[in-house]
Order: structure tokens, then sequence, then C-alpha cells
């Protein structure tokens, strides 16, 4: 790890070098919390989480390799260097911090209420067409596996593509600020989080936090199209890059404003999006392999930050066309003559609608099996019952729900549709399990959503292996 030797992270983490001065010139090669992750010259810091305190495994890391360990606690036989500091929390952020600003790279910082991890998978596929890129894994994305990521950016790396998730105010300055974004991308600004953000105008303000940290000339990439995005004007001097879907109507101003715009939209059921992407005069054609109109944004903002990095259409194009998602976000399954669509990950009103959306194009019997959504202050029941309501519009024919909640979902749904939804609801996802389970048969199409607490990944295990 460049410049990551114990006398720069000591001074970076404001700590005490202890027992490491004949070594404080060496460079670690890895930084992590996980005591089973260390290797020969690694640094373990010591978090104490809820399950248990890393300051129990420092022997045994040092046994394992270890260089050295970060933690809290003045160490009475120790087995090797450590560096004590007050806060082994913030330690790691300001190692990951100190890390950024050595690293010749530039960094692209994604947030955004919806789509922020499918978003990171389309940026990452298309600026690899071009570059060595690094990509946030899974969903480390908040103080802990934000830093995390940066430690894992090597020399090799030109350019690190890091998801960015809050749920509070203050939490993205924090982000922000060991990351430093040459680029910052934001999705939407949906309704998410409120309990804390309270409103979309709050949750705003709260997204756009990332600003105050960015690096020299930044761009920003926003959505045109969302309401409230497209009233920034202005960053620090320089406009935004919009992006959205048509001009239809040229004559308003936020139309006009969009530097990159999709048009000429052919769903394909659960095979994609065919689209014609416009941008600096020019258009080409593109497929984008994810089934959902809600993609089409993710591709546009994959592009648009492609156009700030200097690629061409060919290589944009590539770079949609071949991405695929991970496990949780729209990830199609096939198996045994059934197709799950694993969105399992998480969930809030705009993103289950929008499953719902590509749940209502595929062949054969559609079935959401959907649960609670958390997070959405005192207009919770009423955010499920709209869910349910759409899901009825969208001519679903069976709803399979769990949860005290998701009973709003199956209220919306029956006071829309009657019995032209087939509904079942149940307490516990093991006992909806049981009905759900024998009910499958060949030709249907499985829909599986919830936020992560309802713990949904089971439920696409179950059908997968069943």
């Amino acid at each position: 790890m460049k410049g990551m030797t114990l006398e720069a992270m000591a001074k970076a983490c404001r700590g005490t070098l202890v027992g490491g001065n004949a070594m404080q010139f060496l460079e670690a090669e890895g930084i992590v919390i996980d005591s089973r992750k260390v290797q020969d010259n690694f640094v373990f810091v010591a978090l104490k989480g809820e399950r248990a305190d890393g300051h129990q495994f420092i022997d045994q890391v040092f046994e394992e390799g270890a260089l050295a360990v970060i933690c809290e606690q003045e160490l009475n036989v120790p087995k090797g260097p450590y560096i004590r500091v007050e806060s082994t929390y913030q330690a790691l952020k300001d190692l990951a911090a100190y890390y950024r600003s050595v690293l010749d790279i530039r960094v692209v910082g994604i947030s955004g209420s919806v789509g922020k991890t499918s978003t990171k998978e389309m940026v990452a596929s298309v600026l690899s067409q071009k570059y060595k890129v690094h990509k946030t894994e899974g969903n480390f994305n908040n103080e802990i596996g934000l830093p995390l990521t940066i430690f894992k950016i090597r020399e090799e790396h030109e350019v690190a593509v890091l998801e960015m998730g809050i749920s509070e105010f203050n939490e993205m300055h924090r982000l922000a600020a060991v990351s430093r974004p040459d680029i910052a991308v934001i999705t939407n600004i949906g309704l998410c989080h409120l309990e804390n953000l309270k409103t979309r105008d709050g949750i705003l303000r709260a997204k756009t936090e990332m600003f105050d940290h960015l690096q020299g000339q930044a761009d920003i990439v926003l959505n045109g199209d969302d309401d409230k995005l497209c009233t920034i004007s202005e960053v620090m001097g320089k406009k935004p890059v919009f992006y959205g879907i048509g001009k239809e109507k040229p004559e308003e101003a936020v139309y006009e404003r969009k530097n990159l715009y999709a048009s000429h939209l052919e769903e394909m059921g659960l095979k994609g999006v065919r689209m014609k992407i416009c941008m600096d005069g020019s258009s080409f054609t593109a497929v984008v392999p994810i089934p959902g109109r809600h993609n089409v944004y993710n591709a546009l903002a994959a592009a648009a930050v492609g156009k700030c990095l200097g690629l061409t259409s060919e290589e944009i194009k590539a770079g949609i066309e071949s991405v695929h998602m991970i496990d949780g976000r729209t990830n199609l399954i096939e198996v045994n003559g059934k197709i799950i669509i694993d969105d399992c990950y998480n969930a809030n009103p705009v993103s289950m609608k929008a499953s719902l959306d590509v749940l209502a194009t595929a062949k054969g019997r559609t079935i959401a099996v959907l649960g609670d959504m958390g997070e959405l202050g005192e207009n919770e029941g009423v955010m499920h019952y709209g869910v349910g309501v759409h899901l009825a519009k969208q001519n679903i024919q069976v709803l399979f729900c769990v949860g005290t909640l998701a009973q709003e979902i199956a209220r919306g749904a029956k006071e829309y549709a009657g019995s032209a939804v087939e509904i079942h609801t149940f307490a516990t996802r093991d006992a909806m399990l049981k009905s759900l389970l024998p009910y499958l048969k060949v030709g249907d199409a499985v829909l599986v959503k919830a936020s992560h607490f309802m713990g949904f990944q089971e439920v696409v295990e179950q059908i997968i292996t069943t």
C-alpha cells in the first residue's frame, strides 16, 4: 500500500506508535478489521462491535503475521508494534482519508435514494472499457465499508467507483471527507430514511453534503428528471452534467439543460431495454441487458461519467451492454423452469414499484413475494398501501406478503383490484415459505423484494434449491 508506513499511519490517525521504531518505515500490505482476514504484513484495526471486540484478537493476529495493530488500549506484553488511538472507529476513517490522498487515482462517488448499487455496477462496467477500475464490493458503502473499500485500491488502479450510503445528516460529510470524489453522481431524491431526514428536501440536503469535499474542478452528474436535483444550477461555479429521458418538451428549461438523454426506448421484457443515447450532438443505440425502465437512468449516469472521463461512444456502449448485476439487485435467475427476480437486498416505495413494473413484463404467472420496508417514518402505512395499489394496477396476479407493514400492501391490492389479485398474507417468513414453495410451478415469474432486515435472501435460496 503506497505510503502506508507505520510512521505515516500513526501520524494520519493522531496515534502513538509503540514498539515499532525499527519497523516504522515498512509499508503495510493491507488493512483489515476482521481477524480472520489477516495476512503477513497486514495491519489489524481493533474495532469494538456489537458482537465482538477486536481487542480480544490482538495476540491471534500477530501469530497470523500481522505487521501491527491499531487499538485503543495499552498492551501489557505486546507481541508486535501497535498504534494506540482514542477511537479505532475514527482511526479507520482517518487512515482511509490519508491513503486516498497519496493515491494517483480518479474517484467517482455515487449516492442517491434508489439505484446506487446498480449505478455503481453500470459505471464500473463502462469505465473498465478504458481504465483499470476498483469498485465497492457488494454494499460496503457506510463509514466502515467505505474505508475498507479504499484500502483495497492498489497502484495499478486508475479509477475507483465508490458507493456512498447514508441515513442521517452529516454522514455524507464524513464519507466525502474520506473519499474526496473527482466526480459526484446523485441518482435521485426518493422516499427513504425519512425517520431521520424527514422530507425529500432533507434528503436532498443530506445527499448534497458530498459537494463540500470534492476534488478541485470536480464534475457533478445529476438526474435531470428528478424534480429536486434539477434545481441545482451550479456547484462551486461549475454547471452539473444532467442526464434523463427524452426531449419531449424542449421549451422547458429542465429539458434544455440535459447534456445527455435517452430516446426511442423499446422495452424487451425481461431481456432489458433498447434505447438511443444522445450526447455531444450525436447518438448511438445500446441495449441495457437488465429489465426495467429505471435501469435506463443507471445506464445514462454511467454514460455521463464515461463522457467526463473521455470514453468514446463505442466504449460506453460496450460497457452498458456487458454489465452484470450482483445478487439481490434485479438479478434474474432461471431455475427449474421458473424465473426469479432477485431484488431482495433492500427496498423503499420507489424501488418496490419499479421492481413490480419489471415483473409485469414477464410471461407466465406473475407472483410478487414482498415484505416490510423500513425507515419510512410516520407515513409508512400509507406508502405500503400505495405499493399494493401499484401492484394491482400492473395486473400482477399473485401476492405473497410477510410482516406487519406488508399487510398494508395486501390491503391496497385488495381494495383496488378485489379478487383479481390472489393474496396470501403471513406473519413470518418461514410460515410464508411453507406455503410458497409447493405453490410455485413451471413458467412462473417470481419477484422477491423487501428491506434487508427481512432476510429475504433466504427466500431466494429456498426457491432455487427446492
